[in-house]
């Protein structure tokens, strides 16, 4: 077997409540069938930034051309972000909304998401059959007013969601997919970069998402 120096991946730091909350999880829907798991609808938030910042850049290069113009990424102090909330489900990508600039989100914010964005694509991609809502733990996503208008709406959620666990959530999976077709096309600014990452969310097929 042969070694060579390379830099570590970036995981999570999990701590043991972390550890434990993920195995419980785990335990509860080991069983689960690609029938259970084809009536949830997974969301989550993300950042979009310029200048090819939002996911990696993978190349191959020949000794002492590691700064040559082809073999680097280049980089700003402050580039401008996008940030988007998105939801899909085995029937496919679902919607994708752009989050107002400069706004944190908060519970009213999430409502709004939740009722402009979510519950079409609830209506759309299920109907009358119940379907299960994955989202994390964030503040806003547990405050007691979503809560309560989720149950208002009749919505079930996907119990046991673990704290820090974005790798457990399919959606990661799409974002990674997103981000690599908007960055191959180097927006320059951010009304393009908008645009990109509406287009190419709309652009993504079935087979990708199953």
């Amino acid at each position: 077997m042969s070694w060579c120096q390379t830099r570590a991946e970036k995981k999570p730091l999990l701590s043991r409540k972390n550890i434990r909350d993920r195995l419980i999880f785990c335990k509860r829907y080991r069983d689960w069938t690609a029938e259970d798991w084809g009536k949830v609808i997974f969301s989550d938030e993300s950042p979009f930034r310029l200048f090819g910042a939002s996911g990696k850049k993978l190349l191959r290069r020949r000794q002492g051309e590691r700064y040559h113009q082809s073999c680097v990424m280049p980089t700003v102090k402050h580039p401008e972000t996008i940030h988007v909330w998105g939801c899909f489900s085995a029937k496919g990508v679902g919607s994708l909304t752009i989050l107002p600039k400069y706004t944190a989100m908060n519970k009213e914010c999430y409502q709004h998401i939740l009722r402009e964005q979510l519950l079409p694509n609830i209506q759309e991609q299920f109907g009358d059959k119940q379907c299960l809502f994955q989202h994390d733990g964030a503040p806003c996503h547990k405050a007691k007013v979503i809560t309560k208008w989720l149950g208002e709406q009749n919505i079930d959620i996907l119990g046991s969601w673990p704290g820090n666990s974005p790798d457990l959530n399919p959606i990661m999976n799409l974002w990674s997919i997103l981000k690599r077709r908007v960055d191959k096309q180097k927006p320059t600014n951010s009304d393009k970069l908008q645009a990109l990452i509406m287009q190419e969310w709309a652009a993504i097929s079935d087979p990708e998402v199953n």
